[in-house]
């Protein structure tokens, strides 16, 4: 990157320390290289993660610290060497922002498995520079990890789909999970699990939503169009279920018990996690053994498949259901969150946010 001649600000909302609190902060954007476009913010989504970088929960935050890999925007500007977008394109950028593009995962187009990868906020670019996100005007991405979002598809709906949508849609695309048929189980209906039911339902699967409570039996059932829904602690559906799933997707992000999860996996089921959890997690290896049975992670998605998702779900009229909100009421959401009182996505309207203190 080249030394900027005239320094380009933007203002963002930034977490100062890990009580989380966000408030108005003004730094300084990259220079647009060659390879680059600058994008001004028009939305963008609030996941958990937001939630544990803001308060430190992995202990590696760095602050100040401008959350959101949910973001939807207009290109402003492109480098000259940028010939995927030009300028009033709408694009979206998800988690990550940078990949070494030398590696093995990197040579396979799954850069979100590379060792050097760049997180889209609480990282370090290649020019030195701390990485900013979402919830702030405008951002400069390199056009590698920026994708355009189908025409027709409202921002609001496509921002939950950089993260949320592609996490579920990654492990079910390589795991050979696309095909109808099959029956799935999403535990957890948050952010992530909402979509998982939805674009498994999209691909012709059975679903049964395995919950903690029955406040969102309604929700599932009607609006998210699931087949069943189970209460975890509930012995006598849960024994009914025994081996008869083709693939269980964990979003529980908490520490909880493998074995409950395993019993309902039919013969070389997979249980997939994708929550990120601190502390070990224990299960008893015959469950395993006894009938071939996987535990595995996934991690969002690579960029070759968020296009793929995109285009998925356009086709097949696919939609998140969020909250909108403004930037002023951002902690608030946050709070919320963290409670689980949300159906099922925040987004901040950051175009029609006052950004500035």
């Amino acid at each position: 990157m080249g030394i900027m001649e005239t320094e380009r600000k933007t203002t963002g909302w930034a977490a100062r320390d890990p009580s989380g609190i966000l408030s108005p902060y003004t730094y300084t954007l990259r220079e647009t290289g060659a390879e680059d476009v600058r994008i001004r913010i028009i939305c963008c989504g609030i996941c958990h993660t937001d939630l544990h970088q803001t308060k430190n929960d992995l202990g590696m935050s760095n602050y100040p610290m401008v959350p959101g890999h949910e973001v939807v925007g207009e290109v402003v500007e492109v480098g000259s060497g940028v010939s995927k977008f030009t300028a009033g394109d709408i694009v979206g950028v998800g988690c990550l922002v940078g990949c070494c593009g030398c590696c093995s995962p990197c040579e396979r187009d799954l850069e979100q498995y590379c060792p050097k990868k760049i997180w889209s906020y609480n990282d370090v670019y290649i020019d030195g520079q701390p990485t900013q996100g979402g919830f702030a005007k405008a951002t400069v991405v390199h056009q590698k990890f920026v994708v355009k979002i189908p025409e027709g598809m409202a921002v609001e709906q496509a921002a939950p789909l950089l993260c949320a949508g592609v996490t579920v849609y990654s492990p079910l695309s390589h795991f050979g999970l696309k095909r109808p048929g099959l029956r799935g189980g999403i535990l957890g209906l948050g952010g992530v699990g909402h979509m998982g039911v939805k674009i498994a339902k999209a691909m012709g699967h059975h679903v049964t939503v395995i919950s903690s409570s029955n406040k969102k039996r309604e929700e599932a059932l009607q609006d998210l169009g699931a087949d069943n829904y189970v209460i975890g602690s509930d012995q006598a559906k849960m024994s009914e279920l025994a081996d008869s799933l083709d693939y269980v997707i964990d979003t529980v992000p908490v520490h909880h018990a493998l074995e409950p999860y395993l019993s309902l996996l039919k013969l070389d089921g997979k249980l997939i996690l994708m929550g990120v959890i601190n502390n070990p997690l224990q299960f008893l290896t015959p469950l395993l053994m006894l009938g071939r049975k996987v535990i595995t992670g996934s991690f969002i998605g690579s960029m070759k498949e968020t296009e793929e998702m995109l285009e998925f779900c356009k086709e097949k009229g696919l939609s998140s259901m969020i909250e909108v909100v403004k930037m002023d009421y951002v902690n608030t959401a946050f709070e919320r969150l963290e409670k689980n009182d949300v159906r099922y996505r925040f987004v901040v309207d950051v175009e029609g946010s006052k950004l500035d203190a």
